[in-house]
């Protein structure tokens, strides 16, 4: 069964949207962190911490994290883990001129470093890692398919792939809480502060097209995984999904 991919993009519906895409975090790379906490309330620290705990049956020691963005998975996968190594990926430079700093500010260089790179495009060989986590990333890819097909890829057997991905609830009343919150007053919320007034209104949009619970399930096995554990978190707001190879 082929699934729809994902095709909102956060200026045109014209052009390449990892172009945009990396453009769009260049952008906000100043004020994410702190909107990202805003925004949450700060629950998306207790979803992380979650999301990471799922790797612990496996005790992994290479860990690939994609989109790592600013780098704080990463970080927080060090507290909980302990890896050897730590590899972050991502298109935008100027989110990784923040993880970088954070690196050097906690004294983790040996254990964490990141690199610009394309998701759908890996440049590791087969097998290199114990572990693949993505935290609200997956929606970006321009190719979802391929995308997942790579980080199948690259994970040994036996080894895990952890995606959080934020996910629109479908109970009432939340259902309509959400809407409003996420729809409007995050917009809103994103323009005033964040100099970029398209890519807080793109974030909901995402989230509306992405391939959510059960179908997303699916497009993981078709990756190659065996087995994918759909967990949402916080009335649906989030889910975490755990996949092995």
């Amino acid at each position: 069964m082929t699934v729809p991919q994902p095709t909102v993009k956060p200026y045109s519906a014209d052009g390449n949207k990892k172009e945009q895409v990396a453009d769009m975090f260049n952008n906000i790379s100043g004020t994410y962190d702190m909107l990202n906490r805003f925004m949450t309330m700060g629950i998306d620290i207790i979803w992380r911490k979650k999301a990471i705990r799922s790797l612990r049956s496996i005790k992994p020691q290479r860990i690939l994290d994609v989109a790592t963005g600013t780098g704080d998975f990463a970080i927080e996968s060090i507290k909980i883990l302990n890896p050897e190594k730590i590899v972050g990926l991502d298109i935008s430079e100027g989110m990784l001129s923040v993880a970088k700093e954070k690196i050097q500010k906690k004294g983790l260089s040996k254990q964490f470093e990141v690199m610009l790179g394309d998701s759908e495009s890996l440049p590791f060989e087969d097998n290199s890692f114990d572990a693949v986590t993505v935290a609200f990333g997956v929606r970006n890819f321009e190719h979802l398919q391929k995308g997942l097909d790579e980080i199948n890829r690259v994970i040994r057997p036996g080894g895990k792939a952890i995606v959080l991905e934020l996910s629109n609830p479908t109970a009432f009343p939340i259902k309509q809480l959400f809407h409003f919150y996420f729809h409007k007053f995050t917009p809103a919320m994103g323009r005033l502060i964040s100099k970029d007034h398209r890519a807080y209104s793109y974030l909901p949009e995402s989230v509306a097209q992405f391939p959510s619970g059960k179908v997303f399930a699916g497009m993981m096995q078709q990756a190659g995984f065996s087995e994918t554990k759909v967990r949402p978190q916080t009335f649906g707001f989030c889910t975490i999904y755990e996949s092995t190879k």
